[in-house]
């Protein structure tokens, strides 16, 4: 393998790598590096896994077995942490509901 070959190989691993990453910050999973803090923003969070859906379906037969393995696995991952997500109520409406029996119970 030549090392242009290897180089386009560690930047295919890059690319999906950081869309997972961005996908699991969006999701609330991990913190934001810039900020430290825990966002979530499950539609931004989609769009990354989208885009890696396209990759898989646009490499399709081009990629070697462990590349096809790596991006299949993390697809999965942040397809099950998404359905998980999307079941949680969002952060506004827990703190709507966390709020409201305390404004009830003072005069």
């Amino acid at each position: 393998m030549s090392d242009s070959e290897k180089q386009m190989d560690m930047n295919f691993f890059q690319l999906v790598l950081s869309l997972q990453v961005s996908a699991m910050q969006l999701m609330g999973k991990i913190a934001s590096p810039i900020t430290g803090k825990v966002e979530r923003d499950l539609g931004q969070a989609k769009v990354s896994i989208d885009m890696l859906e396209m990759l898989s379906i646009k490499t399709k037969n081009n990629l070697s077995p462990e590349e096809d393995r790596f991006l299949s696995n993390i697809l999965f991952e942040l397809r099950m942490n998404y359905v998980d997500e999307s079941k949680k109520p969002d952060a506004a409406s827990d703190s709507v509901e966390t709020k409201s029996p305390e404004k009830d119970e003072t005069p």
